[in-house]
């Protein structure tokens, strides 16, 4: 028997990117699924997609308190409780912090941070009572600061020093939380990604085709919740990412600034 069979999992960002590959791989598994995301047209043909199992879909802005809370409690009031709770939605940006509107941090922010912190808040106590698992789907962002990432930098941690807090604050009371960290994956998250003035860039500096699948990135993802690791970093580029900027930053920063930046020193990804 799977794992995952008959155990509640929410999923916010269901319906695009690693977060519908997560759906995909749970439903087969028995697992009832609970999911939201902004687009409510993306919503309603992931249900119309689903409709003869246990799928809860949701329109939901994970910025929105209130909404995170409906949410959260309409999952609740469906399948009795919540086991598995995996914080997925976010967004990216570029652009440089001295052309950048300060709103576009703050709109990283609510999304990719606080719309983690909403809904782990109003799913704890099922949680807690259920002994389950919450995850906060990171990026190596979140360990290095990247040029022309910086307010999506500054959530990736900011969410991964809160959900390390949380890990220690909870380990004693049977909940599991971790974090994961894909890299690049084929999804249209740079495509979404905002510009200086906050709007989506709709295009993408990366070639796709040759990316990590956002399916095999949801099958790390689910064996890592299984055995309960702790963190998990998918990319070997974003394991010597980590290791570099630990034992030697100033490298990193060398490194990271000839991958951003041309010869001239023009900012080009």
């Amino acid at each position: 028997m799977s794992f995952f069979q008959d155990k509640v999992v929410v999923i916010t960002g269901g319906s695009d990117g690693i977060g519908k590959a997560l759906i995909e791989a749970l439903i087969p598994q028995g697992a009832k699924v609970a999911t939201c995301g902004r687009n409510h047209d993306k919503i309603y043909k992931l249900q119309m997609e689903y409709a003869s199992v246990m799928l809860h879909a949701v329109a939901c802005d994970v910025s929105n308190e209130a909404e995170c809370r409906r949410f959260i409690e309409s999952t609740i009031e469906t399948f009795g409780g919540i086991d598995i709770l995996i914080n997925n939605a976010g967004i990216s940006m570029r652009a440089l912090f001295e052309d950048c509107d300060t709103s576009v941090t703050r709109r990283i922010m609510d999304i990719n941070f606080m719309g983690a912190v909403y809904c782990t808040k109003f799913a704890l106590s099922s949680i807690l009572e259920n002994k389950g698992v919450i995850v906060g789907v990171s990026s190596t962002a979140g360990y290095r600061g990247l040029p022309g990432r910086s307010a999506y930098c500054a959530s990736k941690f900011a969410l991964q020093g809160w959900l390390e807090s949380l890990r220690t604050e909870l380990m004693h009371k049977g909940v599991h939380v971790m974090w994961v960290c894909p890299g690049f994956t084929a999804s249209n998250i740079r495509l979404a990604a905002l510009d200086n003035h906050g709007d989506a860039r709709g295009e993408t500096v990366l070639n796709e085709g040759g990316l990590m699948t956002a399916a095999e990135c949801a099958r790390h993802i689910l064996r890592a919740i299984e055995k309960r690791k702790r963190t998990l970093i998918l990319t070997l580029l974003g394991k010597v990412t980590v290791l570099l900027n630990k034992v030697v930053p100033s490298l990193a920063d060398r490194l990271t600034y000839r991958h951003y930046y041309n010869k001239k020193g023009e900012f080009v990804k």
